[in-house]
């Protein structure tokens, strides 16, 4: 072979190894071209979008971040709108990762995501509405219960997506860097079996794809290992390879800039909760707190040691909280974290709300503690956020509130009690009380007499209190009347004990002088009014005066008769001096009927009053309201039925009661009686049995069974009341009418013996020095004619 056909067979040789090796490298360069456009067009381009995704959802929870942060309406409709616009985003980014999908793994996640999305927006939207109503406890927790729960789901499932993105993307290259290095190996092996021949050839083929295939397969290592994506592989010249290098340019290009939005993104959340006005936390297993938490945290606790403390030692140290509730919250915890969300409700009423802390300083601050679940795959509870709140000033300002609103609700409550009536219930109370203290400090062991007297003189308080409708004394009054009720029971549940008493007293004694410094200083009523002073200030009406006086001027001094009949007249006018109607007397129990029937839920009732032209001297005034403040009361509670009841008996629907005065045979005698049902004695003999006054089988005429309801704690009321019910009615009543060496007593007005019921009347009997006749008896008058407003002097 000469040398033109040694040339020629080489070039042929070198031709078709060239072509050989040209052949295999176009072959392989479309199949590498293939899978780096597989590479940079699919599965890069996937990941990025999962990244996308990411940053997606990251503004939708700025936005919502933004919607609680809002401090007026302006900013809230930038937040909302804010939000709208990052909702699309992330919906058109789910929808380009449904799309994108390169796998039955991927498409399940983006399915789960689109599920989640619609209750996600929906809580969103709750937030912003409370938010927009100004509800901003109701829009806080609407998102610790709603949102936080949706968007950790959401975040679980972006982030499951973006790493199955990542893994695809991952073991793409990883093919394409195995295919890369196949296609070198392959080349080089041929290239050094036709060095001498295809050296050429090879260097070009070396150049034009092996070392931009090693320079880029080389940057995505240090890429990888250092996570800098500022690093670019140089384009030699346009050719498929370098579109490849370009498009892998473009791909890090993307991802830097991705990273660094994702970067601020993430950034503006920190910033925002390290600048939002609340301290919140979190707690991870052992109930230790997230090294992430508020600044405001610090500010609400005075300390900067939070991270990595115990909750117990943190929060709940230097409070009220008892050691079997400490234990509690701590057993509550540590039954959520790690746990089914389950039990979360089941020991969320274990975790407390609110507490109250002695801070390092010396301080005491009240904290709201709000508590949610973080919860993560399988429905698990990864961490339990808490957000404390101060809520120390707003305390405060409740209970300045309420105690201002208590101090015009006693205003009201004075207001509606003239000053004499005002001014004599507060020397009475006082006096009660005084008598109270002075037994329990004479009778430091007690004994069931003195219990008792404590108990009237509390129980009578107490309906004064109740008929001049002051309420909140009412209430003061009540719980020590409760104390004297259990001491007096057979089987008292409670010892005597005289520090506790007196300590007891003292607090009602201070509710009534407080009522009486509001009337003095706070509406300038000091004293017992106009018609106080009775020791001093003889009561007499005008009239009267100006009548007697008139006769005394045109008095004929020569007439016997005369003289005689004004002398009597005079006499008549001083002796009435320092006396009052009966009606006025009772003027403000009378008023207080109407409101205790309504109470009662009865019909009003009609009060008539037969003075018989007596007048009563002032020192029986005090002791006959309180009298007739139980047996009106009575009258009404036990006495008088419902309307209805009246009515179905024929019965006018308001009853009527009857008070009936007359002095004879030098006694002063008070009848009063109701048509009510009458006195029940088989309801009497039913209790005295029940309470072991009587044996069960005793034979009582009726008199003697209805002389138990004068028994000491006996009453026939079902159950116990404000009105009735503790058995000191009778029991006082016949105490005050017998300390003014008088006498009670029940007299039947039928014949109808062994009745369970028996109509009667109730006859006070007194001395007749407490009580003058001024005139002929008058018809008898109702409660408002026997009291009208009348001139006096």
């Amino acid at each position: 072979m000469n040398i033109r056909n040694r040339i020629a067979l080489l070039v042929l040789a070198s031709f078709l190894a060239i072509l050989s090796i040209g052949g295999y490298a176009i072959w392989q360069a479309g199949a590498n071209g293939r899978a780096v456009r597989s590479v940079t067009e699919g599965a890069v381009p996937s990941a990025l979008a999962s990244s996308d995704l990411v940053s997606a959802l990251k503004d939708v929870q700025l936005a919502t971040m933004n919607i609680l942060q809002a401090s007026d309406a302006r900013l809230l409709a930038q937040a909302h709108e804010q939000l709208g616009a990052s909702e699309q985003t992330l919906k058109a980014q789910l929808a380009l990762q449904a799309r994108m999908a390169g796998n039955d793994v991927q498409r399940g996640l983006v399915v789960q995501a689109q599920d989640v999305l619609d209750s996600y927006f929906d809580s969103i939207n709750d937030t912003a509405r409370f938010k927009q109503a100004g509800q901003n406890d109701m829009a806080a927790a609407t998102f610790a219960a709603g949102v936080q729960q949706y968007q950790d789901n959401l975040q679980q499932i972006v982030t499951t997506l973006r790493v199955e993105k990542t893994r695809s993307k991952d073991d793409a290259i990883l093919s394409l860097n195995q295919s890369l290095s196949r296609t070198y190996t392959t080349l080089s092996l041929v290239t050094l079996a036709t060095l001498l021949v295809l050296g050429g050839l090879g260097w070009m083929l070396y150049r034009q794809i092996v070392r931009p295939i090693s320079h880029m397969q080389q940057t995505m290592s240090d890429i990888a290992d250092s996570q800098d994506f500022s690093r670019r592989v140089h384009v030699e010249r346009e050719d498929e390879i370098g579109k490849s290098v370009m498009a892998f340019n473009s791909m890090v290009a993307r991802i830097e800039q991705s990273t660094a939005l994702l970067r601020q993104k993430t950034n503006d959340i920190q910033t925002m909760l390290q600048n939002i006005p609340q301290g919140i936390l979190t707690l991870v297993e052992g109930g230790t707190v997230h090294p992430e938490y508020s600044a405001h945290l610090e500010a609400i606790l005075q300390t900067g040691d939070i991270a990595g403390r115990d909750i117990q030692s943190l929060l709940f140290t230097d409070t009220e909280l008892g050691a079997d509730v400490l234990s509690q919250v701590e057993a509550a915890i540590a039954s959520c974290l790690g746990e089914d969300s389950m039990n979360f409700d089941f020991n969320q009423h274990l975790l407390v709300g609110e507490i109250t802390k002695r801070m390092s300083d010396g301080r005491v601050k009240t904290l709201d503690l709000s508590w949610s679940p973080i919860i993560g795959d399988g429905d698990i509870v990864e961490r339990l956020m808490l957000c404390v709140r101060d809520v120390t000033e707003l305390r405060a300002l409740a209970a300045e509130a309420n105690e201002q609103k208590r101090e015009l609700a006693i205003i009201g409550e004075i207001l509606a009690v003239t000053q004499e009536k005002f001014h004599e219930f507060i020397a009475g109370a006082l006096k009660f009380l005084a008598d109270n203290e002075q037994l329990i400090r004479d009778y430091p062991d007690g004994n069931a007499d003195i219990i008792a007297q404590l108990f009237r003189n509390m129980h009578t308080v107490k309906g004064n209190a109740r008929t001049y409708g002051l309420s909140h004394l009412t209430n003061v009054v009540h719980e020590a009347e409760q104390t004297y009720d259990r001491l007096r029971k057979p089987q008292p549940d409670i010892a005597w004990d005289q520090a506790q008493l007196l300590a007891e007293l003292d607090g009602v004694r201070g509710a009534v002088e407080h009522y009486a410094r509001v009337n003095e200083v706070s509406l300038g009523r000091k004293g017992p009014g106009r018609r106080g002073g009775v020791d001093r200030y003889l009561l007499v009406d005008r009239e009267q005066i100006r009548d007697t006086i008139n006769r005394l001027e045109k008095v004929n001094t020569g007439n016997l008769h005369e003289l005689i009949a004004v002398h009597q007249a005079v006499f008549s006018l001083l002796n009435r001096m320092g006396t009052e109607p009966l009606a006025d007397i009772l003027a403000g129990v009378l008023d207080s009927l109407p409101s205790l029937a309504k109470e009662l839920g009865k019909a009003e009732p009609q009060v008539v009053l037969e003075d018989n032209g007596i007048v009563i001297r002032n020192q029986a005034a005090a002791m006959l309201k309180n009298v007739f403040m139980h047996l009106l009361r009575n009258a009404i509670d036990h006495g008088l039925e419902a309307a209805d009841a009246r009515v179905a008996m024929g019965k006018p629907a308001s009853g009527a009661i009857h008070l009936k005065q007359q002095l004879a045979d030098g006694q002063l005698t008070l009848t009063l009686s109701d048509d009510g049902r009458g006195l029940a004695l088989g309801r009497i003999r039913e209790r005295a049995v029940a309470q072991g006054l009587i044996a069960a089988d005793a034979t009582l005429s009726d008199e003697e069974v209805a002389q138990l309801i004068f028994r000491p704690g006996f009453s026939t009321a079902a159950q116990v009341t404000e009105v009735s019910g503790r058995g000191v009615g009778m029991d006082a009543v016949q105490s005050f009418v017998k300390r003014e060496n008088g006498h009670i007593a029940l007299r039947f007005l039928d014949q109808e013996s062994g009745a369970d019921f028996r109509r009667f009347e109730t006859v006070v009997t007194l001395p007749e020095n407490f009580a003058v006749r001024v005139e002929e008896a008058a018809p008898a008058k109702t409660a408002e004619q026997a009291h009208p407003a009348r001139e006096t002097a």
